[in-house]
């Protein structure tokens, strides 16, 4: 099963308001004894934060920028807290679309029983080429309580999922850690994949040392003319991927993995390429290579298609070419990368 994540999503949407919230699903025999055996050699880096009192500190001062939102890069400094909106359209209230075992993404996160994925409503970057615009760009989604985030992680864990993967986290990151703290409480033991689009804040970034296990970013453009272009004004987006990502890359290292082959710690980019090099992949393999280190894993993909209003781009309004693609792997080679997923 290899779903993309639009396909995922759809799988995935509830009948009806909180459905998803109520799902239980035992494990087999096998994935019981795999996941005490896991338990047994790996903690995640939250529960040492939650036993040194770290987490609780984390959260107030979460809550306190979320009171005049500077998440991200935009800092539009509304009071989420009262409700107002900034640009990502989200208010105090926790929205999420959809959550489950994900096939579809890194095999180091995927392995036998999946990556355990929670989509959560809204962004701060809306691009023009959104896979998922239906949640990123219009809301859909349900609101939920933190209480019921929690139980979304608990019931991943308990399917046997090997990660609790959070989709577009940026601007809800003070509900995840309330939401974590109960999860905990309730035994979650799997490691925390921080799942963005390489827009956020250096300061909310530094504030996860230590919570975060797996951050898995987005380097979506070298070029801010192409990120303003195609990403709603953001023009900052080089400087602000490059400051997180090395900021990331400083607290987790390089991926690290189990005897199994799977994620438990560590950095993973993403980058998409794109028609006529619209996201600088020259560019940016050179600057994995020389700003972190050529063993960096790098998942180049290949999956771009015109979705939501790519169209109305001429340069962007195709897939990309076999030979845009080879080219993409020979700037990667090239460029000294050694663990690449293609």
């Amino acid at each position: 099963m290899n779903l993309s994540r639009r396909g995922f999503l759809y799988s995935m949407l509830p009948a009806a308001p909180f459905a998803f919230t109520r799902a239980r699903c035992g494990l087999g025999q096998q994935a019981s004894t795999d996941m005490k055996e896991a338990q047994s050699r790996f903690e995640p880096a939250y529960l040492k934060a939650e036993r040194e009192g770290r987490l609780a500190g984390l959260e107030s001062a979460l809550w306190e920028i979320f009171g005049s939102c500077r998440l991200c890069p935009r800092k539009c400094g509304v009071n989420r807290l009262k409700g107002e909106t900034g640009f990502c359209s989200s208010t105090a209230r926790l929205k999420i679309a959809s959550f489950g075992p994900h096939f579809g993404e890194e095999r180091p996160l995927v392995a036998a029983g999946g990556s355990g994925t929670i989509f959560f409503s809204n962004c701060n970057l809306l691009c023009c080429f959104c896979q998922n615009w239906e949640i990123n760009h219009r809301g859909d989604g349900n609101f939920v309580t933190h209480d019921d985030l929690a139980g979304m992680m608990l019931s991943l864990q308990r399917r046997g999922c090997h990660n609790i993967n959070l989709v577009t986290p940026t601007h809800v990151v003070p509900h995840i850690v309330k939401a974590l703290r109960l999860a905990i409480r309730k035994g979650l033991i799997l490691p925390l994949v921080y799942n963005n689009g390489g827009y956020d804040s250096v300061e909310v970034i530094r504030l996860l040392d230590g919570i975060v296990d797996i951050y898995l970013p987005d380097f979506k453009y070298h070029d801010n003319a192409m990120a303003a272009k195609f990403s709603s004004g953001a023009a900052d987006y080089f400087e602000a991927a490059a400051g997180t990502i090395k900021e990331m890359h400083r607290q987790v290292g390089e991926l690290q993995l189990d005897p199994k082959g799977v994620a438990r710690r560590g950095l993973i980019i993403r980058h998409l390429v794109m028609p006529n090099n619209i996201s600088g992949t020259d560019r940016f393999v050179q600057w994995v290579s020389k700003e972190l280190t050529p063993s960096t894993y790098v998942n180049l993909m290949a999956q771009y298609r015109p979705e939501h209003k790519a169209r109305e781009y001429p340069e962007i309004s195709r897939p990309i070419t076999m030979q845009e693609w080879n080219q993409a792997r020979t700037w990667a080679l090239a460029a000294g990368l050694t663990h690449i997923e293609l």
